[in-house]
């Protein structure tokens, strides 16, 4: 299993592109995949893990106006 599938999967899971979550941790789409690599401490993960319900509920609210 590769290094922080359990972000990839909750990503893709909600529809969130990758870039999107470099975007809202301000920075480089390339440097969050190189992030990615090796596995993050669990309270990275936890902020990136609300970066993506954040999105999906942003990508929710936008869809039903």
């Amino acid at each position: 299993m590769t290094a922080n599938n359990d972000i990839k999967i909750k990503a893709k899971e909600k529809g969130i592109c990758l870039w999107e979550i470099a975007e809202r941790l301000n920075i480089n789409d390339g440097n969050f995949s190189r992030k990615l690599r090796k596995e993050l401490p669990d309270s990275e993960k936890a902020e990136i893990f609300g970066i993506i319900e954040s999105i999906s509920q942003s990508k929710t609210a936008a869809a039903e106006e």
